[in-house]
């Protein structure tokens, strides 16, 4: 099966323009693509995962990704699928943002001569002359079109800034820029960005003439995307310093059983074959698809050597190993009164619970366990001795550290 036909068999992509020339090119490596990225955040998060392994499998077919880092349009902010404006953001947060997103993207891409680039819209869109720009780009817009796109439907009954109302032609210039400086033959994206992808395969063929090689994919990147990089706790980060090995791995053996296979199907590098034989898999099954997926999709972020144990982790947990590897801990004698410490300070200082109030809740609840035995008196103090043993304080079923001196 070659690579176009394997997007479509895991349910990558949701629609293209001119399919026979995209597949013509992506399966023989022609294909010179971008996808991007806002640096809103210094860390890229499981949102933004669809898109890195798609870069990665189609480098690994022969083509050339080029990573666009929206260091000119985070000055704008993009109004895809928002009810509100984004914050502002300074100069030195974007600079400090996008060199994260380098580092945590070089896991995915390899980046170097005739390979991946990474570039920055802030490089030919902070230099633009308004009138200049306005004429010779804004006058291939027709406001009419761009008030009905999708990608303005939800800001337009709210309120849309005409700040905002430029994005469309930010990133459609991006095309156009690419195209000219890189040879950029195709754009991918999500699919609130259909509007702004179109409008910059539309510009490049206004500017350049009806036979310039400009493509479109759009592919499922925000609606499934987003809604993978989204918890009750927040984002799920790739930065290991906002989210350890060990909460990655659980943030994936956690993920419905209604999702698990469309997950390993979308994200993970196992052959399609191995995959559809797991088509057939029913309750205890699942949650063996569910190691695989966080064990394979740890490795890929993270390392062999932290999914190994993140998993062997996981397992001690309940009841399958030991608790090397377990996420720890430590605290002070400051936090010890007469050699000892309750419960619910205990629950509070591991950050499995956000007050003392709350603890008490969990607690009372019956949905706390210390080495296996649930506990629900409140009141219930662990001595110094103990807690230099190690603790392994649980709450509820996917919450787990090990507390000690």
């Amino acid at each position: 099966m070659k690579i176009y036909d394997e997007l479509v068999a895991r349910g990558l992509i949701a629609q293209v323009t001119n399919e026979a020339e995209i597949k013509e090119m992506v399966d023989n490596g022609k294909a010179v693509f971008y996808i991007g990225f806002d640096p809103t955040a210094d860390s890229l998060h499981v949102g933004h995962f669809m898109a890195l392994c798609l870069m990665k499998r189609l480098q690994m077919a022969g083509n050339k990704p080029i990573a666009l880092i929206g260091g000119g349009t985070a000055y704008i902010g993009d109004p895809s699928g928002r009810t509100d404006m984004r914050s502002m953001m300074n100069k030195e947060t974007i600079e400090h943002n996008c060199e994260c997103f380098k580092k945590q993207m070089s896991r995915f891409i390899e980046f170097g001569p005739d390979k991946a680039m990474m570039v920055n819209n802030a490089d030919w869109l902070l230099d633009l002359n308004y009138i200049d720009f306005i004429r010779d780009i804004g006058s291939c817009f027709s406001v009419n079109n761009m008030l009905r796109a999708k990608c303005y439907e939800q800001r337009l009954e709210k309120g849309l800034s005409f700040l905002e109302f430029n994005y469309m032609l930010m990133q459609s210039y991006d095309f156009l820029a690419l195209y000219e400086k890189y040879g950029c033959n195709m754009q991918f994206g999500g699919d609130d960005q259909w509007s702004n992808m179109l409008g910059g395969t539309e510009l490049i063929r206004k500017k350049l003439g009806k036979d310039a090689h400009a493509m479109t994919i759009n592919l499922l990147l925000n609606s499934e995307g987003k809604k993978m990089g989204k918890t009750q706790s927040g984002a799920v980060w790739l930065d290991p310093e906002k989210t350890t090995p060990y909460d990655f791995y659980q943030y994936w053996r956690n993920v419905n059983d209604a999702d698990v296979l469309k997950c390993i199907r979308m994200l993970t590098f196992l052959p399609l074959e191995e995959i559809d034989k797991m088509d057939s898999w029913e309750g205890s099954q699942l949650n063996k698809a569910k190691e695989i997926l966080a064990y394979e999709l740890t490795k890929l972020v993270h390392s062999e050597e932290e999914a190994n144990k993140a998993q062997s982790a996981a397992q001690s947990i309940f009841g399958a190993g030991n608790s090397e590897n377990m996420p720890e801990c430590k605290l002070n004698e400051s936090d010890l009164i007469n050699d000892a410490i309750d419960i619910l300070s205990i629950l509070v200082k591991a950050e499995l619970v956000p007050s003392r109030s709350e603890a008490r809740r969990a607690t009372e609840q019956g949905g706390v366990t210390v080495n296996n035995e649930k506990v629900t008196d409140i009141k219930k103090l662990y001595t110094k001795s103990e807690l230099q043993d190690g603790l392994v304080v649980r709450r509820g079923k996917k919450a787990f550290k090990k507390v000690l001196l």
